[in-house]
């Protein structure tokens, strides 16, 4: 048998594992983030019912929903840490548990001071989910292979909105069932998922490769001298605190805080933008504020797979950004039938920034800096799902439209597609952050 047979027979047999292991572990962690977000974002459809039977404004819903951001972000880098200490599988089951029944006890909110309380503590058992898992991802993907299986972690986000819209509709409709309100109904029947699947997870994620009873010790072995030959023969040891200094790192960020931005103040107030033009039922609002999430769902499986380089995930990062850019625009200026078809280009493109934007910080850190470095840059990203809801909840108070904050969201979203398209994978680290050095000074 030739050099040549015997490569092409071992390049088959690791495409054979990468397709194992996205059967294996991506649909599981797909499904946790489909409930993640279920619960993070249902507020959006309580969002008049809470104003009307507790009195709370749009102003105090926005900084409502925005909170959980500031403690989820707070707490992400010690999270991560603690996740490679102690393992994927144990980990990701605490945050389900504790999320689970705080978006729970959400149903029991008596006023504006006890929603803020539960907003912080929710953020605060969440925090660490999304970057952990992909931190868990650079465990058994290589660096090629990861916006794929980003993109279809990040798909549970539009499946949790195309299955929670037309849910929480319904559930809204319940109104007065056992004596409690439909938003009531809301959180209890949304938050008791996380806490079943928490014991899935426990029994059937494995840590690592080497720890899965379905790869063999070659196939682990194999994978990590992959992985390790991707870090380079000097990797970068950066401690979490000299994250910053790295130009490239801090670019990523200020991209993904402007997208994060965008994605949240749809996600908080989509139901509300919908309902402005006309007289619908809560379950007609859910079905039309499905649809743009329908979009990202559909672009979520196509687009992040072209991401194989880093050119052309740059590329993919900034086009999508215009995009969703475009796309609110003709929601803000056109009528009912073009707005919504306008978010649903923007939908179309919603997750193309997520799979990818990790893919830039993953390859210019290492060990313990890598699982600091991503919950840091997504720490910092998701802030933008603070000051996006604050800052649409002040556009409505000020203006009675639930659109208007769109305005500064498309500003933000051109700036980030201008700085995406100066990123670069760490493959040339070095001459990239002095480029990008001298780029900033002229």
């Amino acid at each position: 048998m030739t050099e040549l047979s015997t490569a092409a027979r071992t390049d088959e047999q690791r495409r054979e594992f990468s397709k194992r292991a996205f059967r294996r572990i991506v649909p599981l962690l797909c499904l946790v983030y489909v409930i993640s977000f279920l619960d993070r974002t249902n507020i959006g459809f309580a969002k008049d019912r809470l104003q009307a039977d507790l009195g709370i404004s749009a102003a105090a819903y926005g900084l409502g929903a925005g909170l959980f951001f500031l403690t989820y972000a707070l707490l992400e880098v010690p999270s991560n840490l603690v996740l490679r200490k102690v393992g994927a599988r144990w980990w990701i089951a605490r945050i389900m548990i504790t999320w689970g029944l705080l978006s729970a006890a959400t149903a029991f909110v008596r006023g504006e001071v006890s929603f803020y309380v539960l907003r912080l503590l929710l953020g605060a058992a969440e925090a660490g989910l999304f970057p952990g898992v992909i931190l868990y991802f650079t465990y058994w993907f290589t660096r090629a292979e990861r916006a794929k299986a980003n993109g279809y972690f990040l798909l549970g986000a539009s499946i949790a909105n195309i299955v929670g819209s037309p849910l929480a509709g319904a559930l809204l409709s319940i109104d007065g069932a056992g004596g409690l309100h439909g938003w009531q109904w809301l959180f209890l029947t949304e938050g008791a998922p996380a806490v079943v699947l928490a014991f899935v997870i426990l029994r059937v994620l494995p840590d690592s490769p080497a720890k899965a009873s379905w790869v063999s010790a070659e196939e682990a072995r194999d994978l990590q001298a992959r992985l390790d030959a991707e870090a380079g023969p000097e990797p970068a040891r950066h401690p979490v605190r000299q994250v910053l200094r790295d130009p490239q790192i801090v670019l990523a960020i200020v991209v993904y805080f402007c997208h994060q931005v965008a994605i949240y103040a749809v996600a908080y107030f989509l139901p509300g933008i919908i309902g402005r033009a006309g007289s619908l039922s809560p379950f007609q609002t859910g079905l039309l504020a499905m649809l743009p999430w329908l979009a990202s769902g559909i672009g979520a499986l196509v687009l992040p797979r072209l991401a194989t380089t880093a050119g052309r995930a740059r590329l993919l990062i900034a086009i999508a950004l215009l995009v969703m850019a475009g796309g609110f625009l003709v929601g803000l200026l056109a009528g009912p039938v073009l707005g919504l078809l306008g978010l649903c280009g923007s939908g179309f493109v919603f997750w193309c920034v997520n799979s990818t934007i990790f893919t830039f910080p993953s390859s210019r850190l290492t060990g313990a800096a890598l699982a600091g470095g991503l919950a840091f840059v997504n720490s910092c990203g998701i802030l933008g799902g603070f000051a996006g809801p604050y800052l649409m909840g002040l556009a409505e108070n000020s203006t009675g439209d639930p659109a208007s904050g769109l305005w500064i969201v498309v500003v933000l979203l051109v700036l980030a597609a201008a700085l995406a398209m100066a990123l670069r994978h760490g493959a040339a680290r070095k001459a990239d952050s002095a480029r990008l050095e001298s780029d900033l000074r002229k």
